[in-house]
C-alpha cells in the first residue's frame, strides 16, 4: 500500500496543475512606416559578408576572442544556465544514502536495570527527505522562470556580440578618418610653410609687406594647431580601438586604408515582424516578460497547500557487525502538509508584486520595439540623405578646388592679394575635412542600420529545454 501511495504522489508531482497565466505576446505599439519598402525575401547578411574589408574582419575576430565585456556576457549566460538546472532539479526527489553510529552511556540512577550501561546503535538508510510534491505547479513555475531568464541571458550575450562587432567597425572607421585628417593637416601645414618661406624671401627683398608676412605666419601657426589636434585624435582613436579589441592592435592589421563605402555590403529592408524575430534586445525583453509571467504562477501557487514527503528504508542494529543481518530492516514514510492560514497579507502582496513586475516588463518590451523601429527608420532616412550629402560634398570640393587654383594664379600674377589666396586655401581645407567627416558619418550610419536590423549572427536562441 505504501508503494502505491508513493507512486501516486510521484505522478501527481509530475503532472500537477499550473497557476501560470496564459502568455499572450503584446501587440507592437505602432506600425512601421517602411513596411511598403520591405523586401519579402530579404536576408540580413552575417557580419563576415557585410564587412568586406579583410583588415576589419580580422579585427572583429580578435575582439570576439579577447573583449572582456563579451567574456562577462558569456559567463553570465553560463551562470543563468546553471541556475536553471538547479531550479529544475527541485522537480525530482533527491535520493541520499546515510550511515550513523551512536554511543551513549546511561547512568545508574536513570537506567531501567538499575545499573549503568552503555548503548550502541548503528543505522544505514537510503531515502528522500522533505521532497515537495508539486501539486499546484509552484516549482514548475519557478523552473520556467529560470528557463526564461536563461534564454534572456543568451539573447543578452548575442546583443553584446552584435554591439561589439558594430563598435569595432566604428572604431576602425574612426581611425581611418583620423588618419586621413592627419594626412590632410600635414599636407596643409607643408603648403603654408612653403608659402611662408616665399613671403619671407619677398619681404626681405622689399616686395611683400609686413602685413602679408604676418598673414602667412598666422596661417602657418593655425595649421600647426590643426595638425596637433589631428595627431591627438589619431592616437586616441587607436587607443579606443585597442580597448574594444581587448588586446593590442595586431601587427597584421597594418596601416588603416582610406574610407570607402564599398567596404560595406548593401543592406535590405526587413518587415516589422522579421525585425522582432531578429533583434536580440527585443527577444531579451520578451523572455524577461515570460519569466515574469511564470513567476505569477509561483506566487499564485503559494496560496495553496504544499505537500512534502520523507521516506527512508534501511537497517538498524545495536551491533555494527549485525547491521545488515536478519531482522534489522527498518523503514519510514512521513508525508507532511503545510497550509497557509495567516501571514499578514504577505502572499497577497507577493502576488501583487509579481503582477506589477509583469506590467513593468510589458512596458519595457514595448519600449524595445519602439526603439528598434526608430533606429531602423533613422537608418533608412540617413541612407538617402547621406547619399545626397556626399554628392553635394563632392561638388563643394570641386568648386573649392577651382576657387583655390584661380586664387593662386591671380595671386602669382599680382591681380589679387594674399588674403584672397588664404581664404581659398581655408575653404579648400574645410571642404576636404567635411568630406572626411561626411564619409565617416555615412559609414557609421550604415553600421548602425546593420545593428538595428539585428544582423551579424545566426538567429539562434538558447536550447529549448522544457522538461
Amino acid at each position: 500500500m505504501k508503494y502505491n501511495l508513493l507512486t501516486l504522489a510521484l505522478l501527481a508531482g509530475l503532472t500537477g496543475c499550473s497557476m501560470v497565466p496564459k502568455y499572450e505576446q503584446p501587440a507592437a505599439p505602432f506600425a512601421a512606416s517602411w513596411e511598403q519598402q520591405a523586401n519579402q525575401t530579404a536576408q540580413v547578411p552575417q557580419w563576415q559578408q557585410f564587412f568586406r574589408d579583410q583588415q576589419l574582419q580580422m579585427l572583429i575576430n580578435t575582439a570576439l576572442e579577447h573583449n572582456r565585456d563579451l567574456r562577462v556576457a558569456a559567463l553570465n549566460t553560463e551562470a543563468f544556465r546553471a541556475q536553471y538546472r538547479i531550479q529544475r532539479s527541485e522537480l525530482f526527489p533527491s535520493i541520499d544514502a546515510s550511515g550513523t553510529g551512536a554511543h551513549q552511556r546511561v547512568p545508574r540512577k536513570v537506567s531501567a536495570t538499575g545499573e549503568a550501561q552503555t548503548t550502541h546503535q548503528y543505522s544505514a538508510a537510503v531515502g528522500l527527505n522533505a521532497w515537495e510534491v508539486d501539486f499546484f505547479g509552484r516549482i514548475r513555475s519557478l523552473k520556467d522562470q529560470a528557463l526564461q531568464n536563461y534564454f534572456a541571458s543568451a539573447q543578452a550575450q548575442r546583443s553584446a556580440e552584435l554591439s561589439l562587432v558594430a563598435s569595432v567597425a566604428m572604431a576602425w572607421f574612426t581611425l581611418q578618418a583620423d588618419q586621413a585628417s592627419l594626412q590632410l593637416a600635414d599636407a596643409t601645414l607643408q603648403t603654408y610653410e612653403d608659402s611662408q618661406r616665399l613671403i619671407e624671401l619677398s619681404h626681405d627683398a622689399g616686395i611683400a609687406s609686413a602685413l602679408e608676412l604676418q598673414q602667412a605666419r598666422t596661417a602657418t601657426d593655425g595649421a600647426r594647431v590643426v595638425q596637433a589636434q589631428a595627431s591627438r585624435n589619431l592616437a586616441q582613436s587607436r587607443n579606443a580601438l585597442q580597448l574594444v579589441l581587448g588586446t593590442s592592435l595586431p601587427e597584421q592589421a597594418g596601416t588603416p586604408g582610406e574610407l570607402d563605402s564599398a567596404s560595406l555590403a548593401e543592406l535590405p529592408v526587413l518587415l516589422p515582424s522579421e525585425l522582432l524575430q531578429r533583434r536580440p534586445d527585443i527577444m531579451h525583453a520578451e523572455h524577461q516578460l515570460k519569466a515574469a509571467n511564470a513567476n505569477i504562477g509561483a506566487a499564485r501557487a503559494a496560496f495553496f497547500p504544499s505537500i512534502s514527503l520523507t521516506a527512508t528504508a534501511g537497517s538498524l542494529s545495536g551491533e555494527l557487525s549485525d547491521l545488515f543481518g536478519s531482522g534489522t530492516g527498518t523503514w519510514l514514510f512521513q508525508p507532511q502538509i503545510h497550509l497557509p492560514i495567516f501571514n499578514a497579507g504577505r502572499l497577497k502582496a507577493n502576488l501583487e508584486y509579481s503582477e506589477i513586475q509583469k506590467d513593468i516588463h510589458v512596458a519595457q518590451y514595448e519600449k524595445a520595439i519602439q526603439t528598434a523601429f526608430q533606429e531602423v527608420a533613422d537608418g533608412l532616412v540617413a541612407r538617402k540623405t547621406y547619399a545626397d550629402q556626399l554628392a553635394a560634398q563632392e561638388q563643394l570640393l570641386a568648386s573649392s578646388q577651382a576657387y583655390l587654383e584661380l586664387a593662386d594664379r591671380r595671386y602669382r600674377e599680382g591681380i589679387d592679394n594674399q588674403l584672397t589666396l588664404l581664404d581659398a586655401q581655408r575653404l579648400n581645407f574645410n571642404a576636404k575635412q567635411q568630406k572626411i567627416n561626411t564619409q565617416l558619418a555615412h559609414l557609421i550610419s550604415e553600421v548602425n542600420l546593420f545593428k538595428a536590423l539585428g544582423g551579424g549572427f545566426d538567429n539562434q536562441a538558447a536550447p529549448q529545454q522544457t522538461n
